[in-house]
């Protein structure tokens, strides 16, 4: 979320697509009234008429899975409508009276000129550089060309002298290369002019055709939502699982992205992109590298090709230029937080005790979807199930029941008996064919434990923990502990393979013998290594806490396990204290007066509110909107109103305006064409795994080409004339997730006794369904029994000039032993997903359905 909730007052235009603010995220709608209340117009754009789309101004419905199509059209209306009319005006006399050209000109690569060799072929839906054998593509084409180069200056008055600073590993710096420009935009090879020429297919005609749309009202949304393109205006996207869950689900998020640097709205208040979290701290779930590529704080893991070795992993990593040039000092910060005082610039601090993630072609994967698949195979026969459900969340739940069945054992931590915890007892399951041993650890509920949480926002706050945890159950970090003190006893008692990774490794993360997050707070924000005791198990430990993460060395001089959180707890009066570190910060006072709340907890990183946020200000520095300040440069240093996301200041001097305001990236501008994602430089519609349609009127892929797990036999793919329907999953406030907390509530199972398939009056007339009415649902993968909600919030749409039904379907019940209970929904759903984050395909898969 590169904004915050607060923030959402500041808007002029509210466009909610794949998030249902009202039911899934309440308080987030409160700011989105507010800003409605203050003028902003309200778009959604959802399959089904939600309590959001009650609220707004437009509902525009979209068939699911089609939102790359949306996102295309609203691109080629604003080149059509905006820049094209006016841009040869704003390049003879500035005039910006409609469209924000310095923008594009200036903090975006719209005038870089792309390889020559870049090319899309609508005929086959690919770009340059794919590999039929492999399904997959070389991006070198997708980059640009080059001007000039400059090395690194690692001299000792040099910008990068650390680079030779004693304790700091060897490494090959890298090269910056200057890409070529056209500031007219004109050369037929920079990203604007392929970037026209790509999105020139998607008309009005041929969006709405797909989507399923009414041409009239969805011009309507892209006017009113393209009339932020002005200087000083600022819409704002809010998405959620309606954008992720698909097989291109990394490329709906591009171009909303893209869609929002087009008009100006990244970096602005009441702008942004602005994920919706579903629980109190995914976003710290995320930060934490939740994923098996991720390392914490978005740096990645050890691999088998280019990261194989610490040398490797810097001279593959770290950036020619921008903020990331120090990625360096972040990793090294890292590896001493792991090893301790075992991690030496001799031994590379450790780097080869790290696991690698297997990376070469047709290695092993170890995603969340295909570890069900090597169950089945026997490859995996122990298996930790924490804090998850997958035997009902999961993409094709049968298939994960069936392979847990393969398992020697599994071990499942939870607050309940989840379904995961009692697979065999499933009713297409016979536990005589089972022989798994299944451990169950009961785990603490979030108010008998303390931490650190973080919210969409990036705001980290402390959870005060509330009471004690009941019977037997316990923190996770408890659990943790006892394991990993377990594993430590064995090794020591009777050795074993490799040691050296288990008995290195630091873990003294104790408080009077206890485990206890307050000393895991010290590792994630970092502090000095010298002249530190770190041991951690006393009332009033020495410590030397950094203030933030530009003071993070590459030399071994200091640890940190999340670079991103540093600054959160840094008072070293008060190690032990959560009540006065940063992030416990709770002053109601704005000072801002734009609802930044500076005061009230710590946003990561550097506690900034708004990302991007030097895109507020002109190339002079001066706000494209007065009244909504973030920042001005006065003529002589920078008047921040939230902390700044550029150089602002370098060797305790103000640096003035420049147009470097995109700092993460080495281009230091916000890329409209990208060579950072496995299926394509720019987003491209392509179906989902199960199409409703016949073709692809925009390309002759007609799938995604890169789509990941979609060649396993499991999947069992369905087609239209089996299963002619359009399905996609969603949620209800009564309930949360797989439902283990929630069923056990009996008023919230009262308040919503079961599941359903929402449908419209069409489809149950022509299936001859009343409201009420058990209904079966099913495809290839499963089949499950809920009852009908006939209702006007679904109706027929006419997609490619052919009639086409959807339905939706909530996915909170199971067999678990609660007060209510039902069919696991995600049968349904097919196991394949997207291929940068592997995101199973929830929102998108065919059906039937007949009266039960």
């Amino acid at each position: 979320m590169t904004s915050h909730w607060c923030d959402f007052q500041n808007t002029d235009v509210i466009l909610n697509c794949g998030s249902n603010s009202v039911e899934n995220h309440p308080v987030s709608a409160l700011w989105l009234e507010k800003a409605h209340e203050q003028g902003a117009k309200w778009i959604v754009v959802d399959p089904r008429y939600t309590r959001t789309a009650e609220q707004a101004d437009i509902w525009c419905p979209i068939r699911s899975g089609t939102d790359i199509a949306f996102y295309g059209g609203m691109y080629n209306y604003i080149i059509e409508n905006l820049i094209e009319p006016g841009l040869a005006k704003y390049l003879a006399d500035g005039d910006m009276s409609e469209y924000n050209f310095e923008y594009l000109l200036n903090y975006t690569n719209a005038s870089y000129i792309l390889d020559p060799e870049y090319e899309f072929d609508p005929a086959t839906g690919l770009f340059s550089g794919w590999n039929e054998k492999t399904k997959t593509y070389n991006v070198h084409s997708w980059h640009y060309e080059t001007e000039s180069t400059e090395d690194w200056d690692t001299s000792e008055t040099g910008a990068y002298s650390w680079v030779t600073k004693p304790g700091t590993p060897e490494f090959t710096t890298p090269t910056l290369t200057n890409p070529k420009k056209d500031m007219t935009l004109q050369d037929p090879m920079c990203v604007y002019q392929q970037f026209k020429k790509h999105y020139s297919r998607y008309t009005l005609d041929t969006v709405s055709g797909i989507c399923g749309m009414d041409k009239d009202v969805l011009e309507l949304v892209y006017k009113t939502y393209t009339s932020t393109a002005k200087p000083g205006k600022a819409g704002t996207v809010l998405y959620a699982l309606g954008q992720t869950q698909h097989t291109y689900g990394a490329q709906n998020t591009r171009a909303m992205c893209i869609m929002q640097l087009l008009l100006g709205n990244i970096g602005v208040p009441g702008g942004g992109v602005n994920a919706l979290r579903g629980e109190p701290n995914v976003q710290g779930a995320t930060d934490m590298g939740m994923m098996v590529n991720e390392h914490p704080a978005y740096l990645k893991w050890a691999n088998t090709t280019d990261r194989s070795s610490l040398r490797k992993w810097l001279e593959s990593q770290t950036y020619s230029d921008g903020y990331y040039t120090n990625k360096p000092k972040f990793i090294v910060s890292s590896l001493k937080e792991w090893f301790g005082e075992n991690a030496t610039v001799e031994n590379d601090y450790g780097y080869d005790w790290w696991p690698k993630v297997p990376s070469e072609t047709g290695a092993v994967d170890y995603t969340h979807i295909s570890t069900f698949e090597l169950m089945q195979q026997g490859v995996i026969k122990g298996y930790f199930n924490w804090g998850m459900n997958p035997c009902h969340s999961a993409p094709n739940a049968g298939n994960v029941r069936r392979s847990m069945a393969n398992l020697d054992w599994l071990v499942v931590a939870d607050q309940v008996i989840t379904e995961s915890a009692s697979f065999w007892k499933a009713p297409d399951m016979n536990p005589a064919d089972i022989d798994t041993t299944v451990y169950y650890l009961p785990c603490a509920l979030i108010y008998e434990k303390p931490g650190i949480i973080l919210n969409s926002g990036r705001w980290i706050q402390y959870r005060y923990q509330a009471c004690e945890p009941w019977d037997q159950a316990k923190p996770d970090y408890e659990m943790c502990d006892l394991i990993w003190t377990a594993i430590c006893d064995l090794y020591r008692k009777e050795g074993g393979a490799n040691p050296d990774p288990i008995l290195k490794t630091k873990w003294d993360y104790y408080v009077d013998g206890k485990m206890d997050p307050r000393p895991v707070a010290w590792a994630l924000n970092g502090y000095r290594v010298a002249g530190t005791d770190c041991n951690c198990d006393s009332k009033n430990p020495k410590t030397d806490l950094l203030t933030g993460y530009a003071e993070l060395g590459a030399d071994g001089s200091t640890a940190c396990a999340m670079w991103i959180y540093s600054g959160m707890w840094s008072n070293n009066k008060a190690p032990l204290d959560p009540a006065e570190q940063p992030l416990c910060r709770r002053s109601t006072e704005d000072k801002s007066g734009i609802g930044l709340n500076s005061e009230w907890a710590f946003s990561w990183p550097s506690n900034r509110r708004i990302l991007y946020n030097r895109n507020s200000c002109d190339m002079q520095g001066k706000p494209w909107n007065a009244d909504k300040k973030l920042m001005e440069w006065t003529g002589e240093k920078w008047d921040l109103v939230d902390q700044a996301d550029f150089v602002a200041a370098k060797d305790g001097k103000p640096v003035p305006p420049n147009n470097k305001t995109f700092f993460m990236l080495w281009e230091q501008k916000a890329r409209l064409e990208s060579y950072g994602m496995v299926d394509g430089p720019l987003p491209e519609h392509f179906e989902p795994f199960e199409s409703p349609c016949d073709d692809n009127p925009l390309n002759g892929a007609f799938q995604n080409p890169c789509a990941f797990g979609v060649n396993y036999a499991s999947t069992k793919q369905g087609t239209k004339e089996q299963y002619p329907i359009v399905g996609t999953t969603y949620s209800v406030t009564e309930h949360w997730q797989t439902g283990g907390q929630t069923r056990l509530c009996p008023s919230l199972v009262e308040s919503m006794p079961s599941q359903f398939v929402e449908m419209s009056e069409e489809l149950a007339a022509e299936k001859g369904i009343k409201n009420g009415d058990e209904v079966r649902v099913f495809n290839n993968r499963g089949s499950v029994v809920v009852p009908a909600l006939v209702t006007k919030r679904f109706a027929p749409m006419i997609v490619n000039g052919k009639m086409q039904h959807q339905v939706g379907l909530t996915h909170h019940f199971g067999w678990a032993d609660l007060y209510g209970t039902g069919d696991v929904v995600n049968d349904l759903t097919p196991n394949v997903g997207d291929p940068n984050s592997f995101t199973p395909e929830y929102k998108a898969f065919l059906v039937d359905i007949e009266k039960a």
